[in-house]
């Protein structure tokens, strides 16, 4: 049986998240979740929301901030250009997203999206404002795909 899109709870997103990807914890929240499935079976997840980068929340612009699949083939393509579809039918003019800089993006570009460059990386934490790390301090690729 084929890959079909399917609606998920942001819980239960959470919980396949948790399960599956590699190197981060769930989101806190989301705009919207879409999950894959095959048979019956929840396969892959994408959750869209808010871009983290404060100066990039133009109301018009919306973050792929997880992809999480079972290694599936064609899941992570087929996530993200759903989730391309979604934001785009709710209004907004741009998907963004990154990777570490050790993925080589292949389905993010077999969906059409673009490659802008490198991003981030490193640590929040700061003497004026101590911080414990949560996330991969590793420099990250910023993809997008726009109108």
């Amino acid at each position: 049986m084929s890959l079909y899109l399917t609606p998920i709870f942001q819980k239960e997103a959470k919980e396949f998240i948790k399960k599956h990807h590699r190197h981060n914890y769930p989101p806190v929240g989301s705009i919207f979740q879409i999950a894959v499935a095959k048979d019956d079976k929840i396969v892959g997840v994408i959750v869209v929301g808010r871009p983290v980068a404060r100066h990039l929340q133009n109301g018009y612009t919306a973050e792929v901030t997880r992809l999480a699949t079972d290694g599936t083939k064609n899941c992570c393509s087929k996530l993200y250009g759903a989730a391309w579809r979604a934001a785009r039918s709710l209004g907004y003019k741009k998907l963004i997203t990154y990777i570490l800089d050790t993925e080589p993006g292949t389905s993010l570009r077999a969906s059409g999206w673009k490659e802008i460059g490198k991003a981030g990386g490193g640590s929040w934490n700061c003497k004026s404002r101590p911080r414990i790390d949560k996330h991969s301090l590793q420099t990250k690729i910023r993809f997008e795909k726009e109108l």
